[in-house]
């Protein structure tokens, strides 16, 4: 069974949103305002499967990916970028309307090329089943992704949104383990790789995700390494390999099964090198890293100064480290312990007295709500789960002249505004399209505290 609906506006998940003739919502993938599309009748989460567009709108365009809507990573390939940008500012406006959010300013947009971008993917790996040109011989290795709304595989020949060298090195990946048996053997041990790549897409570092029994037989990674290396595309220097283990309900363990190469990976932004062990967590758009970390630590192009500043949700002080250089002190507070070791060796090399805590930002709130020393200013880069209500009102105590808040949700950084609006007045905000082809959305939020009332 199938229906004709008329989509009405685009929300935050990506879908369109129409009504069906009895009036109850629909959500239908790929779609965009304004179009009348025939769709499959809704499943018990109102999501119906698009079939086709009867009436499209002028700013759709063709998809340039041959797996557009088969695959679950991208949701806007079928309008055109500059409609992107203008549907995220839209959605964007409406959430915060829809949470209470009371004298927002209009969101500055800040976008690059909206192609290539990701300097870190991470790749299904199984077999083929069955044969043909997307299936490829029975039994071969693919890699892939989800299929969308699924977690199905789904075999892909070619990735737009990531690096080009990335997408090769795949390819070289799977060369190699038609021809090496070492190679074969961790690529069939395992469930997902990951490859990450510096600011100049010349050196790579791979990872194996595997089940956490694969043993590591002996030499056999840093043989696999080197004939990696021998498969890789000209120029590309593979500086580190290694295996993980993976459990397949809970992702990775960290527990490294077998390594051969470098820990990690340096990545420069401006002038700073960021040493990024493996695992680590860090920005995926190599095109906007530079405006990201100048809007968060400059203001009206001058460096935000100060005599204290915390940098909260730190990671490896993407914006410590700046940071550190106008402030007297900097406190980041992480609590991945790879991240903390990191960025403390980076500002010791330095000789910075700024402090690293290992702590949940929660925890330290809590404690530091008793101190005496107030910052000058607070940078929150919380995942996407938010701040949370908690934490927002240990920051209203705290009353620090600025909190610049950087937000991946848009919904949780919604809710915590909404709880921090007594406090604090919204000086401007800033979308960083961090994520092209996709729905998700990258604010930066810069508060200002409120006078005391009288």
């Amino acid at each position: 069974m199938s229906g004709t609906l008329h989509i009405d506006r685009v929300l935050y998940s990506g879908n369109g949103f129409a009504l069906s003739e009895r009036g109850a919502p629909v959500l239908v993938p790929f779609t965009l305002a304004g179009e009348t599309v025939e769709a499959t009748n809704p499943n018990a989460s109102n999501e119906a499967q698009l079939l086709c567009v009867l009436t499209p709108s002028p700013e759709r365009v063709p998809a340039p990916c041959p797996h557009f809507g088969t695959c679950g990573g991208c949701h806007y390939q079928m309008a055109n970028y500059p409609e992107q940008l203008r549907l995220k500012q839209s959605i964007f406006s409406e959430l915060l309307n829809g949470a209470g959010i009371d004298a927002a300013p209009e969101p500055l947009m800040h976008s690059a090329e909206p192609w290539g971008y990701r300097n870190r993917i991470r790749l299904r790996v199984a077999h083929a089943v069955g044969s043909g040109d997307e299936a490829g011989t029975e039994g071969s290795l693919r890699l892939g992704y989800n299929r969308h709304a699924t977690t199905e595989f789904l075999p892909i020949t070619t990735c737009l949104i990531a690096a080009p060298v990335l997408w090769s090195t795949a390819k070289s990946l799977l060369a190699a383990a038609a021809e090496d048996r070492d190679v074969a053997y961790w690529l069939n041990a395992t469930a997902e790789v990951e490859l990450f790549c510096d600011h100049t897409m010349k050196r790579i570092q791979v990872t194996f995700f595997c089940a956490p029994r694969t043993k590591p037989l002996f030499d056999s990674l840093d043989r696999a390494a080197i004939t990696l290396q021998a498969y890789a595309p000209q120029g590309v220097l593979i500086t580190a390999t290694a295996a993980a283990a993976f459990d397949p309900r809970t992702g990775p363990t960290g527990r490294m099964i077998a390594e051969a190469g470098a820990p990690g990976l340096n990545y420069r932004v401006l002038d700073e090198t960021y040493w990024i062990t493996r695992g680590g967590f860090f920005q995926v758009n190599r095109f906007l890293l530079e405006t990201l970390v100048e809007l968060v630590c400059n203001d009206d192009d001058q460096p935000r100064s100060g005599t204290l500043a915390w940098d909260l949700f730190a990671g490896v002080g993407l914006f410590s480290r700046v940071l550190a250089r106008s402030f007297n002190e900097v406190t980041a507070v992480e609590a991945n312990p790879t991240a903390v070791a990191d960025l403390r060796a980076a500002l010791t090399k330095r000789g910075s007295t700024s402090t690293v805590h290992e702590s949940t930002t929660l925890d330290f709130l809590r404690r530091a709500v008793l101190d005496r020393d107030r910052p000058d200013l607070i940078v929150l880069d919380p995942p996407r789960a938010g701040v949370g209500l908690e934490a927002c009102e240990l920051l209203a105590r705290i009353a620090a002249p600025t909190l610049l808040y950087v937000s991946c949700d848009p919904t949780t950084l919604a809710r915590d505004l909404n709880a921090l609006q007594p406090f604090y007045s919204i000086r401007a905000l800033h979308l960083v399209d961090l994520f092209p082809q996709t729905f998700h959305l990258e604010t930066v939020a810069i508060l200002e505290r409120k006078p005391p009332a009288r």
